[in-house]
C-alpha cells in the first residue's frame, strides 16, 4: 500500500507497507537498521507483527492529528525492534571484520554522492545507519525506476536495495554460502528535526557500548564515531571518503 501524507500541511510523504511500515518524507534524514538474516527469531518476528497489529487498534490519542499518531505508532514499533536486538542474536556473520568492513566500504562508496552520511555502525548481527538521500541525484534515480504505469521507487528504496544486495553477495562469497544474508525488509524511520538527528545519532554510536562490546564509541572499528575522531567532522555533518 502506498499513499501521500501531509503533516500540518508542511510535509509531503510516501507511506508503504509491507510486512512492516515504511514512510519516506523528501529532504529528511532517513534511519535504517537492517538484520542478518535468522538474527530475530521467529518468535521475534512474530511478535513485531502482533505488537504491529495491537497498536493499529489502539485509538488515536485525541491531542494528536491522524499524521501525527501515524508517525507515533512508528517510532513505536521501530522501538520494539531495537528492543528485540538488545538481545544475543543466533546470528552474527558480521563479526567477521571482513565482512563488517564490506558493509562499511558499502556505507562509504556512494557518500556525498547518492546522499550525506550522518551515521553508521556495523554491529555482529545487524548494522545501523543514518543518511539523507541527495536530491538531484534522487530525481533521476527515481525517474529511472519507474515501471510502464509510471510507479517509481523512492529514494530509500533504491539506496537500501543498492546496499543490501551488493553487501549480501560480496559477504555471501566471504563466507563460502549462498541464500539469503539479510531479513527481507529492513527497518526505517524518517527524522522530523536537527534534535531528533542527533539523538540517533548518539543511539547508533552507542550501540557498541551499550552493547558491551567496547567502553566508548570511537573504539568501535566499524563505526561514525571512529571515523569523526580521525577526520575531525561533527555530529551532524556529512561523512565521506576524500
Amino acid at each position: 500500500m502506498a499513499g501521500s501524507q501531509s503533516h500540518g500541511g508542511k510535509m509531503n510523504g510516501i507511506f508503504r507497507r509491507r510486512h512492516l511500515p515504511h514512510w519516506d518524507v523528501e529532504g529528511h534524514p532517513v534511519f535504517i537498521t537492517a538484520c542478518l538474516e535468522g538474527s530475530i527469531s521467529a518468535a521475534g518476528v512474530t511478535q513485531i507483527r502482533e505488537f504491529r497489529e495491537q497498536l493499529e487498534e489502539r485509538p488515536k490519542p485525541t491531542h494528536l492529528t491522524d499524521d501525527e499518531w501515524e508517525y507515533q505508532k512508528h517510532k513505536l514499533l521501530f522501538a520494539q525492534v531495537d528492543q528485540l536486538l538488545d538481545g544475543r542474536s543466533p546470528v552474527t556473520h558480521l563479526s567477521d571484520e571482513r565482512q563488517a568492513e564490506i558493509v562499511q566500504n558499502a556505507f562509504l562508496h556512494f557518500a556525498n554522492e547518492r546522499y550525506k552520511l550522518l551515521a553508521f555502525v556495523v554491529m555482529p548481527s545487524h548494522h545501523h545507519w543514518l543518511f539523507v538521500p541527495d536530491e538531484a541525484w534522487a530525481i533521476n534515480a527515481v525517474d529511472r525506476s519507474r515501471d510502464s504505469e509510471g510507479r517509481g521507487r523512492t529514494p530509500r528504496e533504491i539506496i537500501s536495495h543498492s546496499i543490501q544486495s551488493y553487501t549480501a553477495t560480496m559477504c555471501n562469497r566471504v563466507r563460502g554460502a549462498s541464500g539469503a544474508y539479510w531479513q527481507t525488509e529492513t527497518f526505517d524511520h524518517w527524522v522530523r528535526d536537527d534534535s531528533e538527528m542527533l539523538r540517533i545519532i548518539e543511539y547508533i554510536e552507542q550501540n557498541p557500548v551499550k552493547a558491551n562490546l567496547v567502553n566508548s564509541p570511537e573504539e568501535w572499528r566499524w563505526s561514525s564515531a571512529r571515523l569523526r575522531v580521525e577526520t575531525g567532522v561533527a555530529r551532524g555533518q556529512a561523512l565521506g571518503v576524500e
